[in-house]
């Protein structure tokens, strides 16, 4: 195998949108630095089961309601 063709592994501080925070190892930086999230699990519909509301400007999801709006889905 090549040598020096793995990426650099290190610590990094990874903190929440709650304000909580954990180490863990990754690429992203270099050693110590902090990754603060925007979004995470606590706060995303996808995990906490909300209500996403979906912006459209008569785009994309207007024409497929407009297309399959006979079905009665």
């Amino acid at each position: 195998m090549r040598e020096k063709i793995h990426p650099d592994y290190h610590m990094i501080k990874v903190v929440m949108t709650d304000g909580t925070s954990y180490e863990t190892r990754s690429t992203y930086g270099k050693e110590g630095d902090t990754l603060n999230l925007d979004i995470d699990p606590s706060t995303h519909p996808a995990w906490t089961g909300g209500q996403q509301q979906l912006l459209d400007r008569g785009g994309r999801l207007s024409k497929f309601k407009k297309r399959f709006e006979g079905l009665g889905l």
